[in-house]
């Protein structure tokens, strides 16, 4: 029993030595050592590499953007600017159509009163004699009461025919063969060229102006233009190849001289 009791308190001894180590070791804190990656030159780089790979693609994405931005913009655009010269296109047809209706309406009146006028002064050119006939060819004759009204209308009734060197009518003259054809509506036959319109009737100063006056360019016998007045400083000639048959003003272009034939 001594044995046992002895045996038993060393071992009691025994554990209770070890507990109290193991407690204390419990208690001792627990701590490990870790060792970080040195940071080398070569690793520096790699990571500035890194870096800019990411800057540059970021770059890259944003300059992506602004170009698919730019064409959605640029389409745009451009749908407009097509749909605005559609636009143009339409209204510049309706345009020429209109002025060829209005071309073809001003051309037949202007037939018209071509026909009007020609027929009106039928009977005082047919129901004379050849004496008279002669007589008219050499120097013009004073019409009846009218006949500058009758100048003066078929003369508006070429306007805006056009203008050819040598062309006699119906639709295209020079300045010498407009007068005389708007002349011979009132019976009076003048010279065909302008030069000898210049020195036949009388002559009137161009201050005392009267309408149907023949104003001429250049010297008595020598012009190398006519035209007519027509009232309020203005006249009406067949004036050149980019105007045609117009109405101008004398201010503009001052006449050398007038004749006087009505």
């Amino acid at each position: 029993m001594a044995l046992r009791a002895g045996v038993a308190g060393g071992v009691l001894s025994t554990l209770a030595v070890a507990g109290a180590a193991g407690t204390a070791n419990a208690a001792e804190p627990v701590t490990e050592t870790i060792e970080l990656p040195t940071l080398t030159a070569d690793l520096s780089a790699q990571i500035a590499q890194s870096a800019d790979a990411t800057a540059q693609t970021a770059d890259s994405y944003e300059a992506r953007a602004q170009q698919d931005a730019a064409a959605v913009k640029a389409a745009k655009q451009a749908a407009q600017d097509q749909a605005e010269a559609k636009k143009k296109a339409e209204a510049k047809k309706k345009a020429e159509a209109e002025a060829k209706r209005k071309a073809a309406q001003e051309r037949a009146a202007r037939d018209s009163e071509r026909t009007r006028l020609s027929t009106a002064s039928a009977p005082s050119t047919g129901g004379g004699s050849s004496s008279g006939s002669s007589s008219e060819a050499s120097t013009p004759s004073a019409p009846a009461s009218g006949s500058v009204a009758t100048v003066i209308s078929f003369l508006k009734a070429q306007l805006g025919d056009a203008y050819v060197m040598g062309a006699s009518g119906p639709n295209a003259w020079d300045c010498s063969s407009l007068v005389q054809a708007a002349f011979k509506q009132a019976g009076v036959d003048l010279p065909r060229v302008s030069q000898s319109q210049s020195t036949v009737g009388t002559e009137v100063g161009t201050s005392n102006l009267q309408v149907g006056d023949i104003l001429y360019w250049g010297g008595k016998g020598s012009a190398y233009h006519v035209g007519v007045y027509i009232g309020g400083g203005q006249y009406l000639d067949a004036a050149n190849p980019s105007k045609g048959v117009v109405i101008q003003d004398l201010s503009g272009y001052p006449a050398s001289g007038a004749v006087r034939v009505l």
